[in-house]
Order: structure tokens, then C-alpha cells, then sequence
């Protein structure tokens, strides 16, 4: 089950009409949600980030700029803003001719990007980069790096729900209603 960005926005709509006021938000890097919460402080999960990078490059990265992008983004939780930064951009200047290596096809003609998934982690960490470390610069919220807490606690709801397949959209928000008591 993946939440959609209407859901994201409905789940605000619904807290704030609560009487809760949203401070800031961590985020697991959907793609869109970002822009839901662009009026508060919006963290970036580092452990999401890490999984991102991991899926573009593997666990065991072969090439060597794929080798030195898990080095850096393994210091991701314990260093600093500037550290983490400088280290990603000497990164991206070090193999920028490398990433924009082209690949023809002697068939078509056309040519696509060699080192594609690399290209793609290093896209999705300069997206990110803006995000990944609020939870440094607004101490005061106490805003968490990770959404773990937050994903643990909603697993018994989803194994609830999942022992029932094929429930309809409708009923399947009544049983969350009714479990979550609002």
C-alpha cells in the first residue's frame, strides 16, 4: 500500500483541522510531497536517502565513483552539514567528465548516458542536499533525521490491514478510522 500525494495533503487538512499545528516534517523522499510542506521546515530521512543511493549504485558498488559515492554517503548521519557537502561536491567535480560519458547505439544512432545509475544517485543527493540536514539548523523543533519511529509504529497497522486484501479504497479508510479512534 503507497500513500499518494492527495493522501499526504488530506492527512494534513485533517491534523490541522484538529487543532494541531504542523512545525516541520520528515519525509521518506516521495517524489511531490515536498511541495506539500514548503511553508515549514522539511527534513529529508537519511536512512530513505541512504536506501535511494543503495538502489542506484548497490550495496557493492564495482565502478570507482560508485565506490567513493557509498563512502561519502555512509557518513550521511554523522557528518556535518559542511563536511557532508564539501565531500559530494569535490565528488561531483572529480568524476563530472565521467558521468557525462555517452553510449551510441550503432543501430539507431541515439546515444544515452553511460553511467546512468550513478548519474541518477548523484541527481537524487543533489536534490536532496537542501534537506538533509534541517533537523541541524532548527534545534529547537527536535526534528528527527530518520522517519524509523515513525514507519515502526505504523507496521502493526499495515500487517492489520494487509491480512484483509481486496478491500475496497472506502472501507479500507473506515478501518483506519475506526483502529486510529478518529
Amino acid at each position: 500500500m503507497y500513500e499518494s500525494i492527495f493522501e499526504y495533503q488530506k492527512g494534513r487538512v485533517n491534523v490541522q483541522d484538529q487543532g494541531f499545528k504542523i512545525r516541520a516534517i520528515t519525509l521518506d523522499g516521495r517524489p511531490g510531497v515536498r511541495n506539500l510542506f514548503n511553508d515549514i521546515p522539511v527534513q529529508m530521512c537519511h536512512f530513505h536517502q541512504k536506501q535511494i543511493i543503495r538502489r542506484y549504485i548497490t550495496g557493492n558498488p564495482k565502478l570507482p565513483a560508485g565506490i567513493e559515492l557509498k563512502v561519502i554517503t555512509d557518513t550521511l548521519t554523522y557528518a556535518t552539514e559542511k563536511e557532508f557537502t564539501a565531500s559530494f561536491m569535490a565528488w561531483c567535480d572529480k568524476w563530472d567528465a565521467f558521468l557525462k560519458e555517452r553510449t551510441t547505439d550503432p543501430f539507431t544512432g541515439r546515444w544515452c548516458y553511460t553511467h546512468k545509475r550513478v548519474r541518477s544517485a548523484r541527481r537524487s543527493l543533489k536534490n536532496n542536499l537542501p534537506f538533509l540536514f534541517t533537523y541541524l539548523k532548527y534545534p529547537e523543533l527536535n526534528i528527527s533525521n530518520t522517519t524509523n519511529s515513525l514507519d515502526g509504529s505504523f507496521t502493526w497497522l499495515k500487517q492489520k490491514l494487509g491480512i484483509h486484501r481486496g478491500y475496497a479504497d472506502e472501507l479500507r479508510d473506515k478501518i483506519i478510522k475506526h483502529i486510529l479512534g478518529s
